[in-house]
């Protein structure tokens, strides 16, 4: 339910032109209600305006738009309207502008009776310095003509800070050569450079962003916006120009860097990881598809992993490590020793791990404190299978999600570790996806996913024996996507797994054949 405050908000805003009028009276307090009524209505011109007249020094969407006691609706877990997120940096825009024409203004007057900078004195009426928006979510892979994704959200913020830039260079050079005609002496630039609003986000650069995205990044010290990276993610980048984006990034800003389809191998990682010490605050460090392969390595291979593991060994704040679909078998106790901190978020999908790799994980530092794991494309249906029950056994007390899509398990090894499954009290996402699993096996699963007390979402295959006549055993994932399904017996399936749901008193239980992306992992506080 909205609150009284909330629907007088959403009627004030329904007028542009009485809003206008009366937002220079209104209390400072009200204005998140207003941002926040503006912004669910999609009233783009009232948004512009009360940005531009935004009586605090921080704008935060995470704080303004998560659910609160004047709003039920928590707007910040939706995708951002584009409207909306244009309407925001225009009143940031305006407000930079009018600010340095004001600036400007005074500057001049001063200037008739001194040519001293000390008396310069600039407008203190200043409130906005950081706009926050990194809370927002993106949209992911779904095409949506009125939302707006991160790598779109990162160029159309880049492109503001440099039109920005150039419009105060400009607007500089033309009151610098008025001033200096009539003083004959020409101002310190840099008065009016003081005035800075820091523009937080998360930054999606890709080959053809990383121009533009680089520029806003360089003129950040000299602009009066400047961009501020959290969380970085780089794709389809080379060693060279990650290295060029890194150089340009606040080391006391940035928590989180995923590059990803890089191909960067081990060379191409020695060259980046002497810049990741640098970033105190880092928290997460995302690196799949980097065409790491252990096993079969030169004598200059080992000597880059080595040094690879040296600067692990230098990142004190790190919980967050994805090393996925590289070939990492029996280093993984050398990877994971040297982290200072226990990690709570681990992805090692398609590293090819041995026994050893798993035994150490299971009795290692990090696995009473996992909140997500995901070991998807490892073999459990053999030698892993053991080490694995102890995995889920020690970190029963914290694990929150756990994928193991297509690990070849079957209902032999589906029946081992369930035992295990069962003792993870804080699960609330489990995908078994792509494995080649009976009728009879997910209804054991399910018989101990409706024990779990919080448990969320369960994807699982599509059972093996709900596919035509004929299918190989043990059935490959090709061979899944290559058999006809006998809908029918799914049907009857589907409506077996919905008894027990109904039984157990557990409906808020979502089961799904379907890759599941709709999972928030804000649940894991990593953060």
């Amino acid at each position: 339910m909205h609150s009284l405050v909330f629907f007088c908000a959403q009627k004030v805003i329904s007028d542009y032109a009485s809003t206008r009028k009366a937002l220079d009276y209104i209390p400072r307090e009200i204005y998140p209600v207003l941002f926040k009524a503006a912004f669910l209505d999609i009233r783009t011109l009232v948004l512009r305006d009360v940005v531009q007249r935004w009586p605090f020094g921080v704008l935060n969407f995470s704080t303004i738009l998560k659910k609160c006691k004047h709003c039920d609706r928590d707007v910040i877990r939706e995708k951002p309207n584009k409207q909306c997120l244009q309407a925001v940096i225009m009143g940031v825009k305006d407000y930079l502008l009018n600010e340095l024409r004001q600036n400007r203004s005074a500057s001049n007057r001063k200037t008739k009776a001194s040519t001293s900078q000390d008396s310069i004195k600039l407008r203190k009426h200043r409130f906005l310095r950081v706009v926050d928006l990194t809370g927002l979510q993106d949209d992911g892979d779904r095409q949506d003509a009125d939302t707006i994704g991160q790598w779109s959200r990162t160029v159309a913020l880049a492109k503001a800070c440099i039109d920005i830039s150039r419009t105060s260079r400009r607007d500089e050079y033309s009151s610098s050569k008025r001033r200096k005609s009539r003083s004959g002496t020409a101002l310190d630039a840099n008065c009016e450079n003081q005035l800075c609003v820091e523009l937080h986000a998360n930054l999606f650069i890709t080959s053809n962003s990383y121009t533009t995205v680089k520029d806003a990044l360089q003129i950040g010290k000299s602009s009066p916006l400047c961009l501020k990276c959290r969380d970085l993610r780089a794709e389809e980048l080379s060693a060279k120009k990650t290295v060029s984006i890194l150089e340009l990034l606040d080391p006391v800003v940035l928590r989180k860097i995923e590059l990803r389809y890089n191909n960067l191998g081990l060379t191409g990682l020695n060259t980046l990881f002497p810049y990741f010490p640098l970033f105190g605050n880092l928290s997460s460090l995302r690196l799949p598809y980097s065409n790491i392969d252990v096993r079969h390595m030169t004598p200059e291979m080992e000597e880059s992993f080595q040094s690879m593991v040296s600067m692990l060994g230098q990142l004190p704040n790190v919980k967050e490590l994805n090393l996925a679909s590289s070939r990492l078998s029996g280093r993984i106790r050398e990877l994971l020793n040297v982290l200072q901190k226990s990690l709570e978020s681990l992805e090692l999908a398609y590293c090819y791990l041995l026994p050893a790799d798993a035994t150490y994980l299971a009795n290692s530092h990090h696995a009473p404190y996992l909140k997500k794991l995901d070991l998807s494309g490892n073999n459990l249906s053999d030698v892993l299978l053991g080490p694995f029950c102890q995995i889920l056994q020690h970190s029963s007390t914290s694990l929150v999600y756990l994928d193991i899509m297509e690990c070849r398990v079957m209902d032999r090894q589906l029946t081992t570790f369930l035992p295990a499954l069962g003792l993870c009290s804080q699960l609330q996402y489990f995908s078994c996806f792509c494995n080649p699993i009976s009728s009879q096996g997910l209804k054991a699963l399910l018989h101990t996913a409706v024990q779990l007390p919080v448990l969320k979402v369960v994807v699982h295959p599509i059972p093996v024996d709900c596919y035509e006549e004929g299918l190989p055993w043990p059935p490959s994932t090709y061979d899944l996507i290559d058999y006809s399904i006998d809908q029918e017996k799914l049907g009857r399936v589907d409506a077996e797994l919905n008894e027990i749901r109904l039984k157990a008193v557990r409906t808020d239980i979502l089961t799904t054949v379907e890759l599941y992306n709709d999972f928030s992992l804000d649940i894991l506080q990593l953060y």
